[in-house]
């Protein structure tokens, strides 16, 4: 609950340059005042985040747009006026209160407004934006909650409000409307096609781009155990096979997924929606258990589905030396 002494207390935290963990409906963000170099690359530091991949400015409202871009089409318009508050991010040509610290050096900017209560009421507090990447250590799995955030970061962070659950898991859907022709950076948790039809008309997915979005790098996203993707119908026998070479396996999938009694497995609803919500913490789980590797049933290729089998590409990834 967030109590107006509470409030208080994170608005100050952030104006004196301080970095607070709050819960926004995607993951929790680790959150700096965007107009304060000093803060923004604390959170940098922070996170182990490279300086040169930016960071999404959360503002409170869609009458800040104009604030932070500058050339804004109506298509981009129209999604704000039909997605926000919520889990879409739109990137667009930056205006000049968006600094290099927080665009990565580019001259464009990521936008949203998050939907949750506690993260509306700060940004209303606090009349700017906030730099908030997910609360967690670069390339890690993101938090949902706030006992994630302090497990990861400890006293790392000025304040941690605990607002539950995140509701929809994964994070944002980016928007690319900075150069014309609009196309999806980065699945998240708003379906792509909800974005078509909204604008009338198909939208390209893009993971490779000259634009630099948050969640992009090949490996992010990625618990300690290895991560191998499968459909559901290939998933025991995979897992077998891993286990024969003496590995500590579990198994990611629907709870419709038949498997012996002694496999670790970490169960995510069918729905895609569903799926979204629970990934991180189940990802989270197959870590506490100790497992070496985590075969992960891939769903279907549509919704919220698209974000989830992203979110698996990227865990499943070559990693970098040393993560």
């Amino acid at each position: 609950m967030l109590t107006p002494d509470l409030l208080e207390r994170a608005v100050e935290i952030l104006r004196q340059g301080g970095v607070v963990a709050l819960p926004t409906e995607t993951v929790y963000g680790l959150a700096a005042n965007a107009e304060d170099e000093l803060a923004v690359r604390r959170v940098f530091a922070i996170k182990g985040r490279p300086a040169t991949h930016p960071l999404i400015v959360h503002i409170p409202g869609v009458e800040a747009l104009p604030d932070w871009a500058r050339d804004i089409p109506e298509e981009a318009r129209r999604l704000a006026a039909a997605f926000w508050p919520g889990p879409l991010t739109l990137v667009l040509p930056r205006t000049a209160r968006a600094t290099d610290a927080v665009t990565g050096g580019q001259d464009t900017v990521a936008l949203r407004v998050p939907a949750h209560p506690i993260a509306h009421a700060v940004l209303s507090a606090l009349g700017g934006g906030l730099a908030a990447p997910s609360a967690n250590r670069f390339g890690r799995v993101s938090p949902t909650t706030a006992p994630h955030v302090r497990e990861d970061l400890g006293a790392e962070v000025d304040l941690v409000l605990d607002g539950g659950p995140c509701t929809v898991g994964v994070e944002s859907t980016i928007v690319d409307l900075s150069s014309g022709e609009p196309a999806i950076l980065r699945p998240g948790g708003l379906a792509s096609e909800e974005v078509e039809r909204v604008l009338g008309r198909p939208v390209p997915i893009r993971t490779a781009s000259t634009v630099r979005v948050s969640g992009s790098l090949a490996s992010h996203y990625a618990p300690r155990a290895g991560v191998v993707l499968v459909e559901p119908a290939e998933a025991l026998a995979k897992a077998e096979g891993l286990r024969a070479q003496g590995l500590r396996v579990g198994v990611l999938g629907p709870s419709s997924l038949v498997l012996p009694p002694d496999f670790p497995r970490f169960e995510v609803p069918e729905d895609p929606a569903g799926a979204a919500r629970y990934l991180y913490m189940r990802l989270r789980e197959a870590d506490q258990a100790g497992l070496e590797m985590l075969v992960a049933c891939l769903p279907p290729a549509r919704g919220l589905g698209l974000a989830v089998r992203d979110r698996l590409s990227r865990a499943a990834a070559p990693r970098p030396p040393g993560a």
